[in-house]
């Protein structure tokens, strides 16, 4: 007569306590960084059909209170005006990570008011505008991309305006410098053939915005997945596990 064997499992009270608690977590981060990758997609979408429309008209001063400036990013536009002669440098890299500046000017339209305009990238030693061919002359105009001012971040440095050295591209905080004029609350990306010369190097607006939350999704669903393993392996380790006979 033979012996009939039985599986077996008793779960130990703080590992399963713990599992159970950390489980669900993990599993609805994955779930999170799911939405957001679908959340990116489509704003990526979005910016990649602005970027490839034709450009429009500038908003006009009178609408620039009440503008929305997010729903315009990536938005091209067209302008015309004269650039006065100065220039903001911000601190940024090229998209090859070469330290340097945007550099941005000051474009006067045709109402007295003023759109802040980067015209692209020189490096450090390049910074002032005696060395990359100055300030553009005349009345002009050109295709660029509207870009929203940036947030000053955590880590962003302060600004130095004695030595003309921006940490943020704000137009609120550049403008300030303005004496009192009328400024865009916007920026405006030139495109790679606004200007002629060398530098400052101009380039239609890339979408540096990252998208890795499937890389993030798959970390956290591989994390419960392995946590779930362990569990299992330590109580079998510990003979919780196993078949016997009865």
């Amino acid at each position: 007569m033979s012996l009939a064997t039985n599986r077996y499992f008793r779960p130990l009270l703080w590992p399963t306590l713990m599992t159970l608690a950390a489980l669900p977590v993990l599993i609805g981060l994955g779930v999170w960084q799911l939405e957001r990758l679908e959340w990116k997609e489509a704003l990526l979408e979005r910016i990649e059909t602005r970027l490839a429309a034709a450009p429009a008209a500038l908003p006009e001063p009178g609408e620039w209170n009440a503008l929305d400036v997010a729903a315009h990013e990536y938005a091209r536009v067209t302008l015309t005006g004269r650039f006065l002669d100065r220039e903001f440098h911000y601190f940024t890299q090229s998209s090859r990570g070469q330290a340097g500046y945007a550099v941005i000017s000051p474009l006067e339209v045709e109402t007295g008011a003023v759109v802040l305009v980067d015209r692209g990238f020189v490096p450090a030693a390049l910074k002032e505008a005696n060395k990359h061919g100055g300030v553009p002359q005349g009345e002009l105009s050109f295709t660029g991309v509207l870009r929203a001012p940036h947030a000053r971040g955590l880590f962003d440095g302060a600004d130095d305006p004695d030595r003309n050295v921006w940490m943020v591209r704000d137009p609120a905080v550049m403008g300030a410098a303005l004496d009192g004029m009328t400024v865009a609350p916007f920026i405006v990306e030139a495109e790679e053939s606004a200007f002629s010369g060398e530098w400052p190097k101009a380039g239609a607006a890339r979408i540096d915005i990252p998208n890795n939350h499937l890389d993030y999704a798959l970390t956290w669903f591989g994390l419960a997945a392995v946590l779930v393993a362990i569990y299992f392996l330590y109580h079998r380790s510990n003979g919780r596990i196993g078949r016997e006979k009865s």
